[in-house]
């Protein structure tokens, strides 16, 4: 956790957005950090006073993510993303029963 004041949605945020990286196989601890880069980076960091008043939040970090994701798959042909999207329905279809 960082050591500066935020606020509880920041804290929210960051807890949701590091439980995403570490779903995707990212250390508890590299996780975090990314997680509070990118907090910082779309509130310009923590409190401050007068904050929440008609100033946009930046979530362009967010957008490059999925960009990043969206491209990766985007450049395997269509059968190997079939062949993904059943194997990962058949995971998901055993978890379920068991």
């Amino acid at each position: 956790m960082p050591r500066g004041a935020y606020t509880a949605k920041q804290d929210r945020k960051a807890e949701h957005i590091a439980e995403g990286y570490e779903k995707s196989g990212v250390s508890k601890k590299e996780a975090e950090e990314r997680a509070w880069r990118t907090v910082n980076a779309q509130d310009g960091g923590g409190k401050k006073s007068g904050s929440g008043r008609g100033q946009k939040k930046d979530t362009t970090p967010s957008k490059r993510g999925g960009e990043k994701g969206g491209k990766a798959s985007a450049s395997r042909s269509a059968a190997d993303r079939s062949v993904a999207a059943k194997k990962g329905w058949e995971t998901r279809r055993k978890r379920a029963k068991g």
